[in-house]
């Protein structure tokens, strides 16, 4: 891996590292500049590193989307709370960089915390109340605040025609929809199925914090998804109280501290007084469930078109 060019007067921070076909800048001046050069249209993946099959599927759905696939690679801080992982979330950039020019990405974006957020520089708010004020929003304040910052920042420097984003995260990838759609962003935002391993577990950097035994507990979290599919498609449940409390009776029975087990309207998030999917366009299983210090997210669609 080489370094080019060297710091210039009009670029004294430059940093452009070439692995093989891949750039990968260090700075929205550099990654503008390289995106200018490509001809073409360019899919864009957000992530935050740690980087695993997950992500590379997200990369090759890109790849069929457009001409050139981008990536930014940034542990985002305004998205932590105070007390949330930030400090000990997983930072793997060279294993990373080994994956996406594998993947056949065209750039990284790769930034430190000060290109992004510029010392003495007045904080800007960037949020969709409507959707992020309940669940995880409600759980994690100012988590969805500092995703949508973020990925505006984000938008602005990468400039892509389409943007994916995995369905895991689904409260997340609705939350950017619509941002995008209200700001008035010519980003097409495509929500991708979530990858799982073969026992159903979500693959999720998060993972990597389960010792074999609560991993082994994990596969809960799908049991108690598949248990609302089975209510809601196979047997015509309509009250979301019966299925909110399946799911949550699966997840305890298996050691997990529930924070929601909800079924919701598949675009507004809203809660639903009956369960009728052929009128909503499906509905949603949503889970956030914690065991032996690790806290994770699931969904599944049910009754979708």
């Amino acid at each position: 891996m080489q370094a080019l060019p060297a710091p210039s007067a009009d670029h004294p921070q430059t940093m452009i590292l070439y692995n093989g076909g891949m750039w990968t800048a260090q700075t929205a001046t550099d990654c503008r500049r390289l995106r200018r050069a490509l001809t073409g249209t360019v899919a864009f993946v957000p992530t935050m590193g740690a980087l695993h099959e997950g992500h590379a599927s997200l990369m090759r759905h890109a790849a069929s989307l457009a001409d050139h696939v981008l990536v930014s690679i940034f542990v985002n801080p305004t998205q932590f709370g105070p007390h949330e992982d930030f400090a000990k979330y997983p930072r793997k950039l060279p294993e990373d960089l080994a994956l996406c020019e594998q993947a056949g990405v065209a750039g990284v974006f790769a930034p430190t915390v000060d290109a992004m957020y510029p010392p003495d520089t007045p904080e800007c708010i960037v949020e969709v109340p409507a959707l992020a004020a309940d669940l995880e929003g409600a759980l994690r304040p100012g988590h969805f605040r500092g995703v949508c910052r973020v990925v505006a920042k984000l938008f602005n420097i990468v400039q892509p025609e389409a943007a994916c984003f995995g369905q895991k995260d689904y409260q997340q990838w609705k939350v950017i929809q619509a941002m995008t759609a209200d700001l008035l962003l010519p980003i097409r935002i495509v929500g991708c199925p979530t990858c799982r391993a073969p026992d159903g577990l979500a693959l999720s950097s998060r993972n990597a914090y389960l010792s074999p035994e609560a991993r082994g507990r994990a596969v809960a979290l799908y049991r108690a998804l598949e248990s609302a599919r089975h209510l809601v498609a196979d047997l015509g449940e309509t009250d979301p109280a019966v299925v909110e409390a399946a799911m949550r009776q699966v997840l305890e029975s298996h050691q997990f501290t529930v924070d929601y087990a909800v079924v919701r309207h598949p675009q507004t998030l809203a809660r639903l007084d009956c369960l009728e999917p052929a009128l909503t366009g499906g509905v949603v299983a949503l889970i956030a469930a914690r065991t032996a210090g690790v806290r994770l997210i699931d969904n599944l669609l049910i009754g979708a078109d």
